[in-house]
């Protein structure tokens, strides 16, 4: 029997794979090599009771990924959009945010700021001051509490296939139980001596909020790694830098102490924040 479906979930060298025609199953791939991530298309050839070969890779519209110099990690394939998930408390890094901006920009990605746990007004007024110059720039930011409603957010849902990326306890997956009730998605306190969450999601699934949307939970991580991307690409995915790439003085700038620098003067004059730069600058290395 052949089949067409769906990953949505992927545990080392074997998937789970919703298919077309209804149905779960267990797929695995030929060869050694696992390249399919959650979301991805694949055709299949059944090897026995509710599991399949993977015989074919249907192309993909998108690829969300991270990647350092030894290896790159697969997040989402085919998503719509980028779902940023911060909160109130812990803390969160905006250069972690920054990075994943780039990754999204680069893959044409739509773009979400969720900050989760408003109820906790005493820290709110901190998280909207650092959050203000991504709404500046034209990202929407949506502002609720995951555990008692995700309203706000739901129509920023409709007909997307999104994907939550974010720190460790930032609450992706109570928000994910509040979007999906049957989803089961384990929640654990947040840590409060490391300031960080404990894990809770060793691997991306992906859930039908209904019909026509859907969402990928993926884990917590604590850095994004831009590898895959060259100098040029990490500029372009800082989509304020835009208006100014390839007006410096030489072809090769690297905006730090060239005279003439196009983002430098860009920076002086209010277009460009001095955070962003350094930002950019710290990415690049």
């Amino acid at each position: 029997m052949k089949a067409v479906g769906t990953v949505v979930a992927a545990f080392g060298r074997h998937y789970e794979i919703e298919l077309d025609q209804g149905g779960r199953l267990t797929g695995f791939p030929r060869g050694k090599k696992s390249p399919y991530a959650c979301g991805d298309r694949v055709e299949l050839t059944s090897s026995g009771a509710d599991q399949a070969r993977i015989t074919a890779h249907l192309p993909r519209t998108s690829l969300l990924y991270r990647s350092d110099e030894y290896r790159q990690k697969l997040i989402a394939a085919n998503a719509t959009q980028l779902v940023l998930v911060v909160a109130t408390e812990p803390n969160f890094s905006e250069e972690l945010l920054d990075r994943a901006l780039v990754a999204a920009e680069h893959d044409d990605l739509g773009v979400v700021i969720v900050l989760n746990k408003c109820d906790l007004t005493d820290k709110l007024s901190a998280a909207r001051a650092v959050l203000a110059p991504y709404q500046a720039l034209g990202y929407p930011v949506v502002e609720l509490c995951a555990r008692n409603d995700v309203g706000p957010l739901r129509p920023f849902l409709a007909g997307q296939l999104s994907v939550l990326v974010g720190q460790s306890g930032m609450g992706k997956s109570t928000l994910i139980n509040t979007l999906v009730p049957d989803a089961a998605a384990a929640t654990r306190e947040i840590s409060a001596a490391l300031d960080s969450g404990k894990h809770t999601t060793t691997h991306a699934r992906l859930y039908r909020i209904d019909d026509d949307s859907r969402i990928i939970d993926s884990p917590g991580l604590q850095e994004f790694g831009l590898a895959h991307l060259d100098r040029h690409g990490i500029e372009s995915g800082f989509r304020e830098f835009r208006p100014h790439l390839g007006q410096c003085r030489f072809r090769d700038c690297h905006h730090r102490a060239e005279p003439d620098c196009a983002l430098k003067n860009a920076v002086a004059s209010a277009q460009i924040s001095t955070r962003r730069l350094g930002s950019f600058l710290r990415i690049c290395g």
